[in-house]
């Protein structure tokens, strides 16, 4: 349930979970760089839905809640664009650098004989599995894949052993390198779901739970054994006057000595099967609260006000803030680094406007879980709109507030998608028009008034004498 509604929280296929937007404020207004922001937003979210992504993803959080640490590769793809694929992480050994970033990577990995003639080539693999291969190519055989940040290169070649990260192939049992090649980017992502700050390794809410698992199961073996001894008790048979073998199946036949009052009866052994199934149900109860089981699913009752929903929201959110802040930082963004740099060199995105060079871009998370972190932000909002509200009464407290700038930040928090809103070009304009219409209408109210005015007046003027309409009439 844990992984599930991570998966649905952080990566869900249904609604935007990411955008990009660059850190210089002044681009905002920028209408043109906003128009190729989106649209390399767009292919980055079609490369990802075209890939097994979704399908990965899911494997990635089962072993982070199951293992604490886990593993996804990600390389390019002729015909997917980009490729990733969850390693198990018993195949993995990693390494941090001096900033707490996971930079190094061992796995360590099984392959058979045709498969690495096939992905390496025949002339890359040691004589001993070519040999194996013609032999047995199902047999498997060791390869070691070793990923790790290049000290000596130069960046201004181009080719692979001149890149900032390196990639070996090995096969250690034959003391053979395969190939040696590089990558831009580190091409794997490696969250950890929580750590001391002593460890490499993370942990998870399974290793937490798991003296409580095996407890349980402890525990269940006593409950199902004393349900099997109420059930089918032990029974006392006399030591005398009765013919062994005691009988004990449906419809068995016992003879005993006619005249003895000796019976054959249960042992009473004093089973409390209820207070086992009570201990029971509090050791499942503990391996719910540990994998967050009551905060993710709606409980059964009555319906729940607005401000009980926003609580329950603020509590899952306080409960999964510090897994979401190291899930953002190991997994998100270096994932979304990786994915834009190889789209960008497979030349995907649009030209980009000349004065976009040396723009930074950074990451917006957009998910519902980022969301909802956010919903405390806009219920402040509002309640200060409120508040002013019944203040613009007696002041103009409005003033004080830039509305187009509150529309913007409100539309960001709910995550209004951007091609919905007119940019700040379209804004203007929008207004410049209302506003010729108005300055039109309010001429010709003025048009009216004088031609009102001025039918009033003629009748008057006829009836003038003729000695005052010709001192009338110079003036006109």
């Amino acid at each position: 349930l844990l992984s599930a509604s991570l998966h649905g929280m952080l990566t869900n296929p249904a609604t935007p979970w990411f955008s990009l937007k660059f850190k210089n404020i002044d681009m905002v207004d920028e209408d043109a760089a906003n128009e190729w922001l989106e649209d390399a937003t767009d292919k980055m979210y079609e490369a990802f839905n075209r890939s097994n992504f979704q399908q990965e993803i899911f494997e990635l959080y089962h072993d982070l809640i199951t293992f604490g640490t886990a593993a996804m590769y990600i390389e390019e793809d002729e015909e997917d664009i980009v490729r990733f694929s969850t390693r198990h992480i018993g195949e993995v050994y990693i390494s941090e650098n001096n900033k707490g970033k996971v930079d190094t990577v061992f796995r360590k990995f099984k392959l058979t004989a045709r498969a690495a003639i096939m992905q390496f080539g025949e002339q890359n693999v040691s004589k001993t599995t070519r040999g194996i291969a013609m032999k047995d190519p199902y047999e498997e055989i060791t390869i070691l894949h070793v990923v790790y940040p290049r000290e000596n290169y130069d960046p201004r070649k181009k080719d692979n052993k001149n890149m900032p990260f390196a990639s070996c192939y090995i096969e250690p049992d034959n003391k053979h390198e395969i190939s040696q090649s590089g990558f831009n980017e580190f091409p794997y992502v490696v969250p950890r779901y929580l750590k001391a700050s002593f460890e490499i390794y993370g942990r998870s809410p399974a290793m937490t739970a798991l003296p409580d698992v095996k407890m349980l199961n402890e525990m269940s073996k006593t409950t199902i054994k004393a349900a099997q001894k109420q059930v089918d008790p032990p029974l006392l048979v006399p030591d005398d006057g009765f013919i062994l073998p005691v009988r004990t199946v449906p419809g068995g036949l016992n003879f005993y000595r006619a005249g003895t009052r000796d019976r054959i009866e249960p042992l009473n052994i004093g089973a409390n099967n209820p207070l086992g199934l009570n201990m029971e149900e509090q050791r499942r109860n503990a391996i719910r609260d540990t994998f967050y089981v009551n905060q993710l699913m709606m409980q059964n009752g009555p319906q729940m006000t607005a401000t009980e929903v926003v609580q329950r929201n603020e509590e899952k959110m306080r409960l999964l803030g510090p897994v979401l802040g190291r899930l953002q930082s190991e997994l998100l963004r270096p994932m979304i680094d990786r994915t834009f740099a190889i789209l960008l060199r497979k030349k995907l995105f649009r030209p980009a406007p000349e004065f976009l060079a040396g723009q930074d871009i950074q990451i917006e998370y957009v998910s519902p879980l980022a969301k909802a972190q956010r919903a405390s932000e806009l219920q402040s909002i509002m309640r200060a709109i409120e508040i002013f509200g019944s203040l613009a009464q007696v002041s103009p407290v409005f003033d004080h507030i830039n509305i187009d700038n509150l529309v913007t930040h409100l539309a960001e928090i709910v995550g209004v998608p951007a091609k919905v809103l007119n940019s700040k070009s379209e804004v203007n304009a929008i207004r410049q028009q209302k506003q010729q219409q108005a300055d039109q209408q309010m001429q010709m109210q003025q048009l009216q008034q004088v031609a009102q005015a001025g039918g009033q007046i003629a009748p008057l003027a006829k009836a003038l004498p003729e000695e005052a309409r010709a001192l009338v009439a110079p003036q006109e």
